[in-house]
């Protein structure tokens, strides 16, 4: 029988897929037209009969970046994006919930994309939920006249959006998971210490935090000269008369990966999100070990030599003798995978005042290691997607399926009790679970990066 379910701005018709309830493109928000690009997220128009659920909504406004895989957005295409999509394997239950941020350095990224397909998750017995957000200029641009961190806006809207209507499609609204990789992670760690997310969810999953909280200052002179090159006044007005495709083509940032992320306004985010985790909420918190080598290898940034990274001499003393056997190169690759995600997701379980738990993903893929969303696959269990097969360099592994079991069991366990059955993160033990095959459980193992950068930072 075809799914039919009712929601707050009216039914919505999805499809039987492999026994799961599955619907696609719900609006949360109103469509993206004109100032509307710029603004909080306003609530979608209601309306009759019963909507088509069946496809994925288009994409928000972003550029191409990765040349072996097909563009998420094109001019032209439909500005109805702010949307969910659900996977249910029961209808009638109370299921726990889980909720999907995707990542793309704020900068690219859709719920349509396929390393995103969120049944296999919810044959493990929970309700997935993948939704967009805005990213780039749209999402995180500073403008004197529009609110600051517009995708975080987006996001709470979508949650509220879950916490009013996910029973109807068989979850439990006072059981909610979000979780999110590298971008998305961020944003799961800026929510956790919002008091705008307080009351939305449960528990939080956070997979590569970055540091990419921005001071506001910083987003201001971004968004000046991104401004200045268009020949534009910064407003909502003169941005609504913009095309993305015009601001795309102006906003990169030389030398970095992004010039975008949350802005530190003093409402939505008040600081860098490891200071101000909000207790109530059970927190994961972990990284891979090669984080930047994908950034290296697949996107062509050179990490440069150490004295080139901005860190004090002391500290580049430390990193030498804590790794003397590593080359310039690789001594570079993991200064930046410390600094830009292991340990801001290090400082993340160790700050958290109420239950966390440290991971590290070890693992190797056969082509870039354990490297930055090496993760997404495992967890989604998607190993013969465009993405996967980058990753992977060819087929998947045999021992990539059997690892993806655990991690998937791990999550979902975490959002079903708050248990992901490995010890809580305590200072003096920093006990953390090592994804490699067979998983373990070791003390502090990234302990040598942690004390060199406990003397100047985090």
């Amino acid at each position: 029988m075809t799914p039919i379910m009712k929601t707050t701005y009216g039914s919505v018709q999805g499809s039987v897929e492999h026994g799961l309830a599955v619907f696609r493109g719900i609006p949360y928000a109103a469509s993206l037209d004109g100032p509307r690009r710029f603004q909080a997220p306003a609530p979608p128009e209601s309306w009759d009969g019963v909507r088509d659920a069946t496809r994925y909504s288009a994409a928000v406004p972003q550029p191409s970046r990765f040349p072996d895989l097909p563009s998420l957005w094109n001019p032209g295409d439909s500005t109805e994006s702010l949307t969910v999509n659900v996977w249910t394997p029961d209808p009638g239950a109370s299921l726990p919930v889980m909720v999907w941020l995707y990542g793309g350095a704020f900068l690219i990224g859709a719920a349509s994309q396929p390393q995103y397909d969120g049944a296999n998750l919810a044959r493990a017995g929970v309700v997935l939920v993948t939704l967009n957000y805005r990213v780039g200029f749209e999402g995180f641009g500073w403008l004197p006249d529009a609110p600051n961190n517009r995708a975080l806006l987006d996001q709470v809207a979508a949650l509220r959006w879950v916490q009013d209507n996910i029973a109807g499609f068989g979850g439990n609204p006072d059981n909610v998971t979000v979780f999110g990789e590298s971008a998305g992670a961020t944003a799961v760690a800026a929510l956790t210490a919002a008091e705008a997310g307080r009351g939305l969810f449960r528990r939080a999953i956070g997979q590569s935090i970055a540091d990419g909280f921005l001071p506001e200052e910083n987003a201001r002179r971004s968004s000046e000269q991104i401004a200045t090159a268009l020949g534009s006044d910064l407003s909502v007005e003169a941005f609504a008369r913009i095309t993305p495709e015009a601001i795309h083509g102006v906003q990169a940032a030389p030398g970095k990966i992004t010039p975008y992320g949350p802005v530190i306004d003093g409402e939505v985010v008040r600081g860098r999100a490891w200071h101000g985790l909000r207790g109530e909420v059970d927190l994961i918190a972990g990284f891979n070990r090669d984080e930047y080598r994908l950034f290296t290898r697949i996107m062509g940034a050179a990490p440069g030599k150490p004295e080139a990274l901005g860190l004090p001499p002391s500290a580049l003393t430390g990193y030498r003798g804590a790794y003397p056997e590593l080359a310039e190169d690789q001594l570079a690759e993991l200064i930046l995978s410390d600094r830009i995600f292991r340990m801001p997701s290090l400082w993340c379980a160790q700050n958290h005042p109420g239950r966390s738990y440290l991971y590290e993903l070890t693992w190797p893929s056969p082509v870039l290691g354990a490297c930055h969303a090496l993760d997404i696959p495992l967890i989604f269990g998607n190993l013969d997607d465009p993405f996967a097969v980058m990753l992977f360099g060819g087929a998947a592994p045999a021992e990539a399926e059997l690892l993806g079991k655990e991690l998937r069991k791990a999550w979902t366990s975490f959002a079903t009790t708050g248990d992901p059955g490995w010890p809580e993160y305590r200072d003096g033990e920093a006990l953390t679970r090592i994804w490699d095959v067979p998983v373990s459980v070791a003390s502090d193992p990234e302990a040598a990066s942690r004390r060199v950068w406990a003397s100047f930072a985090g």
